[in-house]
């Protein structure tokens, strides 16, 4: 992996393969390795970026003792400078599908296209309006829960409360899936678990009324509807923005069943307008 030095942390990322760049950003309290069928797939095609998010993964904790997907995005712009990249497309599993919704709404038109997986706007439990989320904020109570319990015991805590709601294994259908979620949750501390929560439920979703990106919402048939609703939203906001179900698959839909996620993916990314290699000069 590699490292870039920014002023309040270190963002490590991996790449891999030439071509056009298409760049990864993970799910809350996991890391770039949810990507490792799709960066298996595709890297013979694509210069391939998957990015550890602060708190997460290889990066881990950096100095800020607030985040905000706003920043997240902010790091994202740093990586894509650092490389050079030039018209990426992006794809962005939960709160990473929110990072690429803020870089979409910050440059409309300066992504070749968008892949958007268990994409969502808000976290689905904590639908108040901005103006009274610091009054009914549940992070002291989910404070007090990591001191006791820890990330996974809490992280498993609430899955149960929206499995609950949902009435359905609605993160992964399956349990190799489930148990490599829990154990990249467990790499996360306690108060980086709290800052990635806090900047989750604070997270007012931009207007992406106008986005001109081609964009692709890919959700499991076992997915929360709560969520399912907000990327449908999502689809029909941007300009050029459709959504598919997967059968048999949760919200980590790209892990669950990768290969119809690929397939769905090579289809969309092979309908876009990637730049064309310029033509050898001929003596």
């Amino acid at each position: 992996m590699a490292e870039l030095a920014l002023e309040d942390g270190t963002i490590w990322y991996d790449t891999t393969g030439e071509g056009h760049p298409l760049v990864f950003v993970h799910g809350g309290w996991l890391n770039g390795r949810t990507w490792r069928s799709q960066v298996e797939h595709f890297a013979d095609e694509y210069r391939i970026v998957t990015v550890d998010v602060r708190g997460h993964g290889h990066t881990g904790s950096t100095d800020p003792k607030r985040y905000s997907v706003e920043l997240f995005a902010d790091d994202l712009e740093a990586v894509c400078a650092e490389l050079d990249l030039e018209r990426p497309i992006f794809c962005g599993l939960s709160l990473g599908s929110m990072v690429v919704q803020e870089y979409l709404a910050r440059h409309p038109d300066r992504a070749t296209g968008a892949i958007l997986a268990g994409a969502l706007r808000s976290m689905p439990s904590m639908a108040v309006p901005p103006s009274m989320k610091l009054v009914v904020s549940p992070t002291p109570a989910l404070t007090a829960t990591l001191s006791m319990m820890g990330p996974t015991a809490t992280f498993r805590s609430m899955l149960g409360s929206i499995r609950a709601m949902t009435g359905d294994r609605w993160l992964t259908v399956d349990p190799t899936v489930r148990s490599e979620a829990l154990e990249a949750v467990g790499d996360v501390s306690p108060a980086e678990f709290r800052k990635v929560f806090d900047a989750l439920y604070r997270y007012d979703p931009p207007n992406l009324t106008g986005v001109k990106t081609p964009t692709l919402v890919i959700h499991g048939d076992r997915e929360a509807p709560v969520v399912a609703r907000q990327g449908q939203r999502i689809a029909t906001m941007v300009d050029h923005g459709r959504r598919i179900v997967v059968d048999d698959a949760g919200h980590l839909v790209n892990q669950d069943q990768p290969a119809a996620f690929n397939d769905e993916s090579e289809t969309f990314l092979a309908d876009l307008d990637l730049p064309t290699e310029p033509e050898p000069t001929r003596a």
